[in-house]
């Protein structure tokens, strides 16, 4: 029998466990983490500020003990991937790709005469509310795509198929976003869906996607003024002119709908898997 592939994603896994057993935790664990989800952004709604960040803040820390917790005990191994002595090096890692990425589709645009600023300022609260909102976004949506479907399923067959399979469902999750279409999916799909799944196989554990989606989101729209997966930003540092071709700004739905961020997504994609298989 030919051997699998060594790969992290498989050293964190569920291999070996009986179908019917892998199953139940894969199912479970989606519906579970969409359901955490889906309440954790509850707390978007808690007036004042200070209150709701700590609110918003407990909710991802909540979804991250719950998925440590589930994983020791289900699987009967330590939650490697978020492992804390990792928080740091790693977290920095991911904030600083996404804060790059997201400031090089942004640069690019504006080179091409698609983006102009027009104004600037600055609110101490809002900044830290969006920091906030933004984390448990990217905690939430990370454990789901990348440590619950990601990893089963290449755990039970390999990389490339968990790639596919989460990286699409990442993409069509956001089909219910405002003015999504096929195109601003599969865009996401690939700059997105697969550059956070190659990042995590890479990276061997769940901090580096984690940041390098919550540096994505909050520059995107609180930091650079322009549209988050079809949503107006709440507030916004940069006041931005956005002109230009759909193609080029992504239009309505915004840069991740954008031929440059799905250029520069592949490519990132790309890299972070040739690295982790080179090893």
């Amino acid at each position: 029998m030919r051997k699998k592939r060594d790969t992290y994603a498989n050293r964190y896994s569920c291999d070996g466990m009986p179908l019917w057993r892998w199953l139940l935790l894969f199912v479970g664990g989606t519906i579970l983490f969409l359901l955490l989800y889906a309440f954790g952004q509850l707390t978007y709604s808690i007036e004042p500020a200070l209150p709701k960040c700590a609110a918003i803040v407990g909710a991802a820390l909540a979804i991250l003990i719950i998925y440590t917790l589930l994983v020791f005990h289900f699987e009967k191994r330590s939650v490697d991937e978020l492992h804390l002595l990792k928080f740091f090096p790693a977290m920095g890692k991911g904030l600083l790709t996404g804060t790059l990425f997201l400031s090089a589709v942004i640069g690019i645009i504006a080179a091409l005469g698609g983006y102009r600023v027009i104004s600037v300022r600055f609110d101490a609260v809002e900044v830290i509310t969006q920091i906030c909102i933004f984390f448990f976004v990217a905690v939430g949506e990370e454990i789901l795509f990348r440590g619950i479907i990601y990893r089963m399923i290449s755990s039970r067959w390999n990389c490339f198929v968990a790639l596919i399979i989460s990286a699409l469902l990442f993409g069509f999750s956001h089909m219910m976003q405002p003015n999504a279409s096929v195109w601003s999916s599969v865009a996401i799909a690939v700059e997105a869906g697969l550059m956070l799944g190659a990042a995590y196989e890479f990276s061997g554990n769940l901090w580096v996607p984690i940041g390098i989606h919550w540096a994505w989101n909050f520059f995107e729209g609180p930091f650079y003024g322009t549209t988050v997966s079809g949503s107006e930003p709440m507030f916004s540092i940069i006041t931005p002119e956005i002109t230009g071709k759909p193609l080029l700004t992504g239009g309505e739905f915004g840069p991740e709908a954008s031929l440059v961020a799905f250029i520069l997504g592949l490519g990132l994609s790309i890299y972070f898997l040739g690295k982790a298989l080179s090893r």
